[in-house]
């Protein structure tokens, strides 16, 4: 009979489809995803963005934490279902935050995120008293609680907030890529930080489609929200197209070959790796939605720099993202990605057009670089 430690970690017999709890705490990001769009709505610059990207990759940690931590252990025993319902709560606090978490909520927002680390880490670090997977546990326990001190001081010292809750981001992104090496504990084997290669590619396709939910929302509340005449009708289904192309862009081919190569690799490496690589893509599509708003509500605007740059920069990120990931996953460079990236690039130096006809020159980029992937025109090199 297995020991309730035992138990708590998942056996070969749990299956690899996502728990009802999963998908639950998904549904805290819709919010979160909006919020983290209208916050960059609200501040057009440089500054803006970069702050916008340091929320982001706060709750996209949450989110990929989370996701290695249901990978890892039963979703159907009551303490791991517990703590999924805990994250689900806390990502919504992070979410209710995001607006204002660099002014008044940031409290709440350095809050819920230190919570749902250390909470995971203490729970689990006891359950697994006198097992050998604890160990896991409790490095990764320490290390969020390292960065839990930068994280709560910028919490309560706003004039410090940026650089010290980029700390806390570099402390904790960095953890899982060198396996959390701790005093006493030493740094973690590989066999501690297996992935189930089908449970978290099938994970990483629902995160992409509730990030291009969210694109194809927000393109739907702002076409409403017109007149619906001509040119805003256009800029609405130029999103649309947008939402689709980059779907069938994650998911061809290297999206479809996620859990396969997960299961080959050697090492954690690609599983962390394709950690970051999604936090790029989401991005990507948030900041394509940021440009969905803006093309739909003011499709004849003219040589606005800002707006012009959101519309093309999404795209551009996503695909950013997308060649990495293909190179991560099966070592070959697609060439349509490249030139249609630098063709995305080269427009938004170039183009003083109506915003109508920046999302066109957008989504033809995308439309042609997808035909070619899935006509096998392609030219890759193995590296």
């Amino acid at each position: 009979m297995a020991s309730r430690p035992d138990r708590l970690l998942r056996g070969r017999d749990v299956p690899l489809s996502a728990s009802f709890l999963e998908l639950f705490f998904d549904l805290a990001f819709v919010l979160a995803l909006s919020q983290l769009a209208q916050h960059l709505l609200h501040d057009l610059t440089l500054a803006g963005a970069l702050r916008t990207g340091l929320l982001l990759a706060g709750v996209w940690w949450i989110w990929v934490t989370t996701t290695w931590f249901a990978d890892w252990y039963n979703p159907d025993t009551p303490l791991v279902r517990a703590v999924l319902v805990v994250a689900t709560l806390a990502s919504l606090l992070a979410g209710v935050a995001v607006p204002q978490a660099l002014d008044g909520r940031g409290v709440l927002f350095a809050g819920a995120y230190v919570a749902v680390h250390l909470i995971r880490g203490a729970v689990t670090g006891v359950a697994l008293r006198g097992h050998p997977r604890q160990s896991r546990a409790l490095r990764i326990l320490c290390w969020f609680s390292v960065s839990a001190v930068p994280w709560l001081a910028g919490a309560f010292l706003p004039e410090w907030r940026v650089p010290l809750w980029a700390l806390a981001l570099a402390i904790d992104l960095t953890g899982p890529r060198m396996g959390w090496p701790t005093p006493w504990l030493g740094r973690a084997g590989q066999e501690e930080l297996h992935l189930a290669g089908e449970h978290f590619a099938e994970r990483y396709q629902q995160i992409m489609i509730i990030a291009l939910g969210e694109l194809v929302l927000v393109a739907g509340l702002t076409y409403g929200g017109t007149r619906l005449d001509l040119a805003e009708t256009a800029a609405f289904l130029l999103v649309f197209a947008t939402a689709v192309l980059i779907g069938l862009l994650y998911v061809t081919p290297a999206g479809l070959r996620l859990a396969p190569a997960i299961e080959r690799a050697a090492s954690s490496r690609l599983g962390v790796l394709t950690g970051y690589l999604h936090l790029v893509m989401v991005a990507g599509i948030v900041l394509t939605a940021v440009g969905a708003e803006l093309s739909i509500a003011h499709p004849t605007v003219v040589d606005d720099t800002r707006a012009v740059m959101v519309v093309l920069g999404g795209p551009m990120l996503f695909l950013a993202g997308r060649i990495v990931f293909s190179l991560a996953i099966h070592r070959r460079l697609s060439w349509p990605r490249v030139v249609g990236l630098l063709a995305l690039a080269g427009a938004a130096v170039v183009l003083r057009l109506p915003l109508l006809a920046v999302s066109a020159v957008a989504t033809g980029v995308l439309l042609v670089v997808t035909l070619l992937d899935r006509a096998g025109i392609t030219s890759y090199r193995r590296t």
